[in-house]
């Protein structure tokens, strides 16, 4: 092979080298941008929510038949204040308590909705991340979130196997987002007004400002 015919090979084998890397590198961005979620009802709720990502609501307790709780005189607000493509960080203030922080993330197979529980001091709770993922399509204003084997785990474990029933519920609507959770025997439920955005509270603990 001469010399001329030798460096139009390499060159060829250089380009179709390149135009391979240049697709494949094609192929991972697209990948990294493709949506996780592909039902369309539980995209538009995530949407919905994400919608008020930077803004703050003040809540009531609407239902409740347990005995009186911590919740019962203390001012509740929620907070949609991080939120990417995949997940949306809402804090819930209980007065002056900021332990509570619900994670909601697209997984590939639905919604999941995590319940990250922390100390004053950012050290994780013993009872934290609990929580469910979707089972169905749901619709764009309700997503239902049946108790994961994670959480039943920690239920039993924390002896409350009770809680293994629980299912959580989001509710969102133009004027109002509601938090429920239901099991047998017991209903709780806190509506948000959307139509009146207050003060964003400082960073729940355990996350930075």
């Amino acid at each position: 092979m001469n010399k001329n015919t030798f460096i139009k090979k390499l060159s060829q084998s250089c380009a179709v080298t390149f135009a391979f890397a240049a697709a494949l590198s094609t192929n991972l961005v697209l990948a990294n941008e493709a949506p996780l979620v592909s039902i369309a009802t539980q995209d538009a709720f995530f949407a919905n929510l994400k919608a008020h990502c930077g803004q703050a609501y003040i809540g009531k307790v609407t239902v409740d038949n347990a005995p009186a709780s911590s919740f019962s005189d203390k001012a509740l607000i929620m907070h949609v204040r991080k939120c990417t493509k995949t997940e949306l960080q809402v804090p819930f203030h209980v007065g002056d308590d900021s332990s509570r922080t619900w994670i909601i993330s697209k997984t590939g197979s639905g919604l999941s909705l995590k319940h990250d529980h922390r100390h004053q001091d950012g050290s994780s709770d013993v009872s934290t991340m609990y929580g469910g993922h979707t089972i169905d399509a749901g619709y764009p204003q309700v997503q239902s979130f049946p108790a994961d084997q994670y959480s039943k785990q920690l239920f039993v474990e924390l002896q409350i196997p009770q809680f293994m029933g629980n299912t959580w519920q989001m509710y969102i609507y133009p004027e109002v987002f509601t938090y429920r959770m239901v099991r047998q025997g017991r209903e709780f439920r806190i509506d948000f007004d959307l139509t009146k955005p207050v003060d964003t509270p400082a960073a729940p603990w355990g996350y930075k400002e």
